[in-house]
């Protein structure tokens, strides 16, 4: 089979990989990919934004399977462009995008079908927001409704910065993500991250993680695209999960079909574990980066199969249950020295030639080659995973590899896996 990744990403490198475990894949192309991603697929000289050129790519090499990593193409509708050109993809339509593109839409989705999750207004207006912040009590969350890189979620502790946050939506800070605004309820508790592979109709649950947004150790400092995760979470019970299945996956699944923007791909809930249960916080309609670092390397070599299932409405032939590897997993980002603010470009990376067989995965993101010299491209540049019996063995295997990196220019957080495991890493 003959797989075209879009993305360049950590996430999209764990897709790599994980094809590469299968049988069933015969040739791996990446656009644009990075120095790692580039490793392991040929580069498709295409630009993801230009869908008649990504559909023309696919019909000239024969592609039998597209997988999307990033949202702005499949909201932008890129899954449909490529379906109309005959072409199988992972990733939902652009109207089942809606599910990350519109936070608005997700939350009337979620009023609709009773779907648990904190009380909201959405505005078009900042008097009308503003007049709103009456109606919450502090802390409340600020929402612009599009697409804001990660960016246009605000957690307002005051008044005063709740009306900041409204007025940067309606001031164009966040582009045109921010033409609407949603105020929301905060709430309290642990939260996770589940995933399910959809095909329109059926589901394969694929597990939960926990991610550590904020750059400096014991959730401090700005909010990051994340700063490491493990999988799986050990806060979600056996319980917890069926609740999150029954009253959150599979209400939106349904509701979905039922108007007719069926979800192909994979889903993901972010939850909030409160004391009255799970809660829906958001959706994101492709895998989270680094959660895709720990998740993926648990699927085996049956990865490819289920994917391509996934794209052609057949996960009903696949067994009930995924057969994951049961092994614990946590991921260390490698950053640039200043992100999530302003940092250098081109500073060197040497990595070990083996830094621990298969219980060690180091996964690209922001990299790329210069001759034979491996330099940093990007804020997070690199994702450490150690794989594990114990969620302790993944941490320890994962930070041992981090340590026999050498990149002066590059920071870590040292205590990705605390909510799990009291004790630092050594």
């Amino acid at each position: 089979m003959k797989v075209l990744i879009i993305g360049s990403g950590g996430r999209e490198h764990a897709f790599a990989h994980a094809l590469r475990q299968s049988p069933s894949l015969t040739e791996l192309y990446a656009a644009p990919g990075n120095a790692g991603i580039l490793e392991q697929a040929r580069a498709a000289a295409i630009d993801p934004a230009d869908h008649d050129a990504v559909a023309a790519f696919c019909a000239r090499v024969g592609i039998d399977l597209v997988i999307v990593g990033p949202e702005a193409p499949l909201v932008a509708g890129l899954a449909d462009d490529l379906r109309a050109a005959g072409v199988d993809v992972l990733g939902p339509s652009g109207a089942a995008a809606e599910l990350e593109g519109s936070k608005a839409f997700v939350k009337q989705l979620a009023f609709d079908n009773d779907i648990p999750t904190a009380a909201s207004e959405t505005h078009s207006t900042a008097h009308a927001a503003l007049n709103a912040l009456d109606r919450f009590e502090l802390p409340l969350v600020v929402k612009a409704d599009g697409l804001a890189a990660g960016k246009g979620v605000i957690i307002a502790q005051s008044r005063a910065e709740a009306e900041a946050a409204i007025h940067a939506c309606f001031d164009g800070v966040f582009g045109d993500a921010g033409s609407r605004v949603v105020i929301e309820a905060f709430l309290t508790g642990e939260e996770i991250s589940c995933f399910a592979l959809c095909d329109g109709t059926e589901y394969r649950w694929l597990g939960s993680a926990q991610d550590h947004k904020r750059v400096g150790e014991g959730d401090t400092g700005p909010n990051t695209g994340g700063m490491g995760a493990y999988t799986p979470a050990p806060c979600l019970t056996p319980a917890l999960e069926a609740e999150v299945r029954r009253s959150i996956i599979e209400p939106t699944l349904h509701a979905m079909a039922q108007a007719g923007t069926p979800f192909q791909g994979i889903l993901f809930a972010g939850i909030m574990l409160t004391a009255t249960g799970p809660q829906l916080l958001e959706y994101n309609v492709r895998f989270g980066d680094p959660e895709a670092q720990v998740i993926l390397p648990r699927l085996g070599e049956g990865a490819l199969d289920l994917f391509h299932a996934a794209a052609t409405g057949r996960l009903a032939e696949v067994d009930a249950s995924i057969r994951m590897d049961d092994r614990h997993a946590l991921t260390v980002v490698m950053a640039t020295e200043g992100y999530p603010g302003s940092y250098a470009k081109g500073s060197a990376l040497r990595l070990p030639e083996d830094p621990s067989g298969d219980h060690v995965i180091i996964f690209h993101a922001g990299t790329k080659r210069e001759g034979q010299d491996l330099l940093a491209h990007g804020g997070r540049v690199l994702s450490v995973t150690g794989m594990g019996d114990s969620l302790r063995e993944a941490q320890a295997r994962a930070y041992a590899a981090v340590n026999s990196i050498h990149w002066p220019e590059g920071f870590f957080r040292r205590d990705i896996g605390w909510r799990a495991l009291p004790a630092d890493p050594d």
